[in-house]
């Protein structure tokens, strides 16, 4: 199985992104049987990659595709929009690692925790600070093989490492 994760800023604005993730989602689905997207859940990248990876799942269905939301904390909001998330995701993880850690890191110490498990980052990251670069030279640290969406396709984002 491969676990591919998910980080980018809030906005994304670049032409052709959801084509751009579709197309490394695609690449990524050639090469094993069984696939684990992790998903922050945070911002219009994730939304674009969490919709990527359902239709991906629908164009594939020989292929065991799952779509993860990972929170950092639990919210009210998971009970009020209970049919959402059921329809959305396939599940949500709420990481054990992140009990008792307070809710201002939660979200850095997530973003982590999803690096910490995938085999693969696809990333959206244009700009050298905040949490999506954090999370970003995180994986660059961790030795992750990463693709940058932000940049131009034959390049990898790695002059900070």
């Amino acid at each position: 199985m491969i676990t591919c994760a998910f980080a980018g800023h809030r906005e994304a604005y670049l032409p052709n992104l959801e084509k751009r993730v579709e197309a490394e989602i695609e690449k990524l689905l050639l090469t094993d049987s069984e696939f684990l997207f992790l998903n922050g859940g945070m911002g219009s990248f994730d939304g674009i990659c969490a919709s990527a990876v359902r239709a991906a799942k629908s164009r594939h269905p020989e292929i065991k595709i799952t779509l993860a939301l990972v929170m950092p904390y639990f919210t009210e909001r998971l009970n009020a929009d209970r049919e959402y998330y059921r329809i959305s995701y396939d599940k949500i993880i709420i990481p054990a690692a992140l009990d008792n850690v307070h809710y201002k890191a939660a979200i850095g110490r997530r973003n982590r925790w999803m690096v910490d498990r995938a085999d693969i980052l696809i990333v959206y990251v244009c700009r050298d600070f905040g949490g999506a670069y954090q999370t970003y030279r995180y994986a660059l640290r961790r030795k992750k093989e990463t693709v940058n969406l932000a940049l131009p396709k034959e390049g990898y984002y790695n002059d900070r490492r």
